[in-house]
């Protein structure tokens, strides 16, 4: 009986030992170097499993000192195994691709939520927007000064702000002076008048052209002075008017107060026409020209727009704030744009046709821009892409993409990380082969 035990103990030994070798052999394929993590390439390990660090599944990364043969019948196992993992395919690139090119398989890019957009041609309009201020047009604006020495006898408009139309009387003046030139201008019409010969009528003509200058000089209008040689009767005040239809801006002049050559009277602005000055940058100034179209908005009237033209470009920098002043002329017939108002400025301009692609699908390294374009069953070329100007949320490309080319729109850092983690992988073939 011992003895049977004995044999059924030695037979159960000689079993169990090859299992335990078994198993202690390592489960990692022969032609599998280690492990590794697509978004962390510094993750080293024996047995495949999960990240420490994001918890993606490891990838196996292939041995290069194996012979062809080996590689060929030793990791064809881990070769398949590697091809269903979430990760990337053989680091080693097709025969024939280029060597930008690399695979991230179609469902790993399901699983970093990546999206495509196609590189299509399409209007190109670019719109530049500034803010200005609303100021008078310095044409159309009045300032009355004393010319002759005397006193404001009556105000017919008190308070700026007031509107008043073209000839419409602002105030009047009473000036000694002013009288006196005006009797001797009738006196001298009564002279040429009643002179009988031609020789006669020379010198008072004379000295009716010299007293009519002298009356234009002190704000006389000619139909005032032609009013008072037809009365024969000189005015005892000089009456101010307006020259156009305008607001009355300021009125520094009072009822009865003395006046001297010089002192300012009253303005009055035509707002007709305003003035809208806005700064534009330095990396816009290229774009502007005069006779451009501009629409204008305000707080103030936030439904209406308003349309006016580039009129001047100022040469002249901020040297703080790198931008130039531009000057836009807005009709504004209504009044309704006031001068100190805010004012909100968009320029749009057609730049013709181009290739466009969406601002996320670029992706900036500094010093140079890089798509990715698919094509197709998983594979990716990374491309150098030259772009214009960025219009709205897309990028003007100058070249790098042809029309109809799918791009990456999205997840571009994600797909970024893929394909550094093959090209650090094929970094690693001449090292081996040394």
């Amino acid at each position: 009986m011992k003895s049977i035990t004995l044999k059924l103990f030695v037979l159960a030994m000689l079993l169990i030992s090859p299992a335990c070798s078994k198993s202690n052999q390592s489960t990692k394929p022969a032609g599998v170097d280690y492990y590794t993590c697509t978004m962390h390439p510094s993750v080293h390990a024996e047995a495949p499993g999960k990240c420490p660090i994001c918890g993606m599944d490891l990838v196996p990364v292939m041995k290069k000192t194996a012979s062809p043969s080996q590689s060929d019948s030793s990791t064809s196992s881990g070769m398949q195994g590697m091809a269903g993992m979430p990760g990337m395919q053989s680091s080693k690139p097709k025969s024939g691709t280029s060597s930008h090119e690399f695979v991230v398989p179609v469902e790993r890019q399901q699983q970093i939520g990546v999206t495509y957009a196609t590189v299509k041609r399409a209007p190109l309009h670019h719109t530049i927007r500034a803010v200005g201020t609303v100021e008078p047009d310095l044409q159309k604006h009045w300032a009355f000064v004393a010319r002759v020495d005397g006193y404001v006898k009556e105000l017919f408009v008190p308070s700026a702000g007031q509107l008043v139309e073209k000839d419409a009387p602002l105030m009047s003046i009473y000036s000694p002076d002013l009288f006196t030139t005006e009797r001797e201008l009738v006196m001298l019409v009564r002279m040429r008048d009643e002179a009988k010969s031609k020789d006669a009528r020379a010198t008072p003509e004379r000295l009716i052209a010299a007293a009519e200058s002298r009356l234009r000089q002190w704000n006389i209008t000619d139909e005032q002075i032609a009013e008072i040689e037809r009365k024969r009767q000189p005015e005892e005040t000089l009456t101010l008017r307006s020259p156009f239809r305008g607001v009355v801006q300021e009125v520094p002049a009072h009822q009865g107060v003395n006046v001297k050559v010089g002192d300012h009277l009253i303005d009055i602005a035509d707002l007709s026409v305003v003035w809208v000055s806005a700064e534009f940058y330095e990396s816009e100034v290229s774009m502007l020209k005069t006779g451009q179209t501009v629409t204008v908005t305000g707080s103030s009237y936030p439904n209406d727009k308003f349309e006016g033209q580039v009129a001047v470009i100022s040469p002249f920098l901020d040297q703080t704030k790198r931008t130039a002043k531009v000057r836009i002329d807005i009709p504004n017939p209504d009044f309704k744009l006031q001068p100190g108002m805010y004012a909100n400025v968009e320029l749009g301009m057609d730049m013709g046709e181009g290739l466009i692609v969406p601002a996320s699908a670029v992706m900036p390294t500094g010093s140079r821009e890089i798509a990715f374009v698919d094509k197709g069953g998983g594979t990716l070329e990374a491309r150098i892409v030259e772009l214009g100007e960025q219009i709205g949320d897309h990028y003007e490309v100058k070249s790098g993409l042809a029309e109809g080319e799918r791009v990456i729109a999205s997840a571009n850092f994600l797909i970024d990380a893929e394909s550094k983690v093959q090209g650090a992988l094929r970094d690693l073939e001449p090292m081996a082969n040394r």
